[in-house]
């Protein structure tokens, strides 16, 4: 087994420990950075978000192995740019204002970044006003809102406001996820897509940089 073969592996299985030392060894060998990022980190995450769709994989499994890559991550993110590895794009991503839950929020930052992403993660509470400066502060293409109550969803549409107020709808796409939403509530706010899970969430964002881009 080759060792980008078994990063897919241990990646798969959550041995963040092992993605860690083999990310260092892979390094150690020579394989550029490209590679043991798109074969070594990236190609796992998307075998873990089709299982999970297939019921084979559960969202602890999930997170386990989101935790995993993020190890590799770490060590090859100070490398992209003199490697010139460029993210697919940025997205910007927070529970809304007055919602503290963060689980949902945090798998699906990692599973986005996992598909080649950047992502900044605005944490909890996030007000419609902190997501408009990161938007234009990090030349972002999506922005991500969770909810788990049904109390703090207006805030996903004050946002979709505060967007629109501030001229970026043209420039940035936003999706909307947590327990309470629903694609009914994503239409009627205006909300560019609607992930009931992390994996959705991936697809989701990556089509809506391709519907930017082809502008």
């Amino acid at each position: 087994m080759g060792i980008l073969d078994e990063m897919n592996t241990s990646i798969i299985e959550g041995n963040r420990d092992k993605v860690e030392e083999l990310t260092r060894q892979a390094l150690k060998q020579g394989i550029e950075v490209s590679t043991i990022l798109s074969q070594g980190l990236i190609a796992p995450m998307d075998i873990v978000g089709q299982r999970f769709e297939s019921g084979e994989l559960y969202i602890p499994e999930m997170i386990i192995a989101g935790e995993a890559m993020t190890r590799g991550l770490n060590i090859l993110r100070p490398l992209f740019k003199e490697s010139g590895i460029k993210p697919r794009g940025t997205m910007v991503i927070g529970t809304v204002k007055g919602d503290m839950h963060s689980i949902g929020k945090s798998l699906a930052s990692m599973m986005i970044e996992g598909a080649g992403f950047k992502m900044v993660d605005l944490g909890i509470d996030v007000s419609p006003e902190q997501f408009v400066k990161s938007v234009k502060e990090e030349g972002a293409q999506l922005v991500g809102m969770s909810s788990l109550l049904t109390t703090t969803m207006p805030s996903m549409k004050a946002t979709i406001e505060a967007l629109k107020e501030a001229g970026l709808l043209d420039k940035v796409k936003t999706i909307i996820g947590g327990a309470p939403v629903t694609q009914e509530y994503a239409d009627k706010i205006g909300a560019d897509g609607y992930a009931p899970d992390a994996a959705t969430g991936v697809k989701k964002a990556k089509e809506l940089v391709q519907v930017l881009a082809a502008r």
